[in-house]
């Protein structure tokens, strides 16, 4: 403040003091040139970390798509087997929407395939399905469509662009969970630690080399995209034309990861839990939350008409959750105004009030659009988690199904051996404790203004981003540890949570102080130099086996299936599906 002083007092007696006024000046002139200097190397310095951080994440993205590439083409020999051999190796329904892409290749005309797909009379028998509105491939259609119009079919095979494309929206995924640990710790540091969990516990973040055209695999690149903008839009005193641009980047994510995964509506579900918790208990700004809460309506909305108006999207808990929120905010005003017992007896009349219009509305949708194509999901929730059993063919299904088992305790000592779950649950403990001190104090104050006083006096705070993916882990760690095929939602943002937390300056400060033993120096010591040694000790123990995982050469073998293929499509030509 005193240098500032000086500065306008300069500005003053430039033009109105006499010569007296002459030796101020002179020792104005050092602290500005001071300031000014501090400014630009510090400009210069951000500029620098900025455009390193950024080449180190492009880089990783890259050499992780090229990864899972090389164990794929390690593990089946891809590029020496048949174009047979290579569709066999689609297993289960991979094989099945694969068919689509090629489909459309094969097509005479783009219209002849969009056309096919709308009247299919080959997926099930003696009956014509729209493929469109029955399943989430509008991926293979642009992809065929892309293939088709670009000049590359002399030079890379159809089969080659649709593999290619998903091993490189792996580079998407891992630049995405960098710059999200990178944006709430403040440090790309903490997003190389991010890449290198999710590398070296490949086998619990993702399945893309073994069972490429997965649906989770287009998907979970988008819904990562979106995580790190609605991180970046949470940021306080973000610029206006700053927060309308991330707010267009979070729709086209949302849109583009409800486009292509048939479970897009459930996962948003728990997001929208998410951010209506951390908004009751004011961790959140409200406006924002409800552009959020609109702007997932509305992506999967735009989803409804692309598949002819699909009834289950009309019909799901999502839009009749996020409108019921909507219209109680509109009933009580003035929900986060007064004491804490008034605002508590609010509060839970709040999530009544929505759990009541929520369950109206949907079953009021479902009445008049004589909607039942759920169903079979409620009943295996009500079976799995022993409420009744249930004799619905599809719930059992499900039931049978390993992947949807629960989350096997193996899992959490693969992610201890690179040290990912003990840091985890450290940084978990010490912002879970964070959210409820602060959520408390939120619920006391009075008012706002009062609130914002206790804010600046308070040592413990929680910044909104980091307030969303703490409830955003735990919600999808409870979804994981009930159904094991969702383990990859969470054990990707397990390796954002716990490098942001290991490069955390509010973490390492709650820590310090708890202890008795913060100063500002021990705080960044233990801020760079426990993430280096982790980076060290994951390098030197996972370096060889990685090596080794990709020198070791096997080779596609099925000759019963291939010869099956083969004796199909020499005796018939099929029109209709084999019963």
């Amino acid at each position: 403040m005193a240098d500032m002083t000086t500065v306008r007092q300069r500005r003053v007696g430039k033009g109105t003091e006499g010569s007296e006024e002459q030796p101020s000046e002179e020792k104005s002139v050092k602290p500005l040139g001071k300031i000014l200097s501090d400014y630009t190397g510090g400009k210069l310095w951000n500029i620098l970390s900025i455009t390193v951080g950024g080449i180190v994440a492009i880089s990783l993205g890259l050499l992780t798509s090229v990864y899972v590439a090389t164990l794929h083409e390690n593990d089946l020999w891809f590029s020496n087997i048949k174009e047979v051999e290579r569709e066999i190796s689609f297993r289960t329904e991979c094989g099945l929407y694969y068919s689509y892409y090629k489909q459309m290749i094969q097509a005479a005309s783009i219209q002849q395939g969009l056309h096919g797909l709308v009247y299919d009379n080959k997926t099930e028998s003696v009956r014509t399905i729209n493929i469109l509105e029955r399943m989430n491939v509008y991926q293979e259609v642009f992809l065929s469509i892309l293939y088709r119009i670009l000049p590359i079919q002399q030079y890379l095979e159809p089969v080659y662009f649709y593999i290619y494309t998903l091993f490189g929206l792996q580079a998407v995924y891992v630049i995405a969970l960098y710059v999200t640990s990178w944006l709430l710790s403040g440090t790309w540091l903490s997003g190389l630690l991010a890449a290198c969990w999710y590398i070296t516990n490949r086998i619990d973040t993702t399945r893309v080399e073994f069972t490429i055209p997965l649906r989770e695999n287009w998907a979970l690149p988008f819904f990562a995209v979106q995580i790190a903008a609605i991180t970046y839009l949470l940021r306080t005193n973000l610029q206006p034309a700053r927060e309308r641009l991330t707010f267009m980047a979070v729709f086209i994510a949302t849109f583009l990861f409800s486009l292509t995964w048939q479970f897009n509506q459930f996962m948003m579900l728990i997001q929208a839990l998410a951010l209506f918790v951390l908004d009751c208990f004011d961790l959140l700004p409200t406006a924002k939350v409800t552009w959020l809460y609109i702007i997932q309506i509305s992506g999967l909305l735009l989803v409804c008409v692309l598949q002819f108006f699909n009834s289950m999207i009309l019909g799901s808990i999502l839009i009749s959750f996020n409108a019921s929120v909507l219209i109680a905010r509109t009933i009580q005003k003035n929900l986060k105004k007064g004491p804490l017992l008034n605002r508590l007896g609010k509060l839970i009349l709040h999530v009544l009030l929505v759990l009541c219009l929520t369950l109206l509305i949907n079953k009021f949708v479902k009445k008049i659009l004589n909607l039942e194509s759920d169903e079979h999901i409620f009943k295996f929730l009500k079976a799995k988690f022993g409420f009744g059993a249930t004799r619905d063919f599809d719930a059992n299904l499900y039931l049978c199904e390993e992947a949807f088992g629960l989350l096997p305790l193996n899992t959490f000592s693969r992610l201890s051996d690179t040290l990912l779950f003990y840091i985890y649950v450290f940084v978990l403990l010490f912002m879970t404790v964070a959210a409820v001190i602060v959520a408390f104090r939120n619920l006391s104050g009075s008012n706002q203004v009062q609130l914002m006083e206790k804010m600046g006096k308070c040592t413990i705070t929680l910044k909104p981003d980091a307030a969303y993916n703490l409830i955003h882990t735990v919600l999808f760690g409870c979804l994981a540890l009930s159904t094991m095929r969702m383990k990859y939602l969470w054990t990707s943002h397990m390796c954002v949570f716990a490098s942001f937390g290991l490069c955390s300056t509010e973490v390492w400060k709650l820590v310090l102080k708890c202890i008795h033993l913060y100063t500002s120096q021990r705080m960044h010591v233990m801020k760079y130099s426990i993430p280096i040694i982790t980076l060290v000790y994951i390098s030197y123990k996972f370096w060889p086996g990685i090596m080794d995982e990709l020198s070791e050469l096997r080779e596609f073998y099925d000759p019963d299936t291939v010869e099956l293929m083969n004796w199909i499509k020499k005796k018939k030509k099929v029109k209709k599906v084999l019963q």
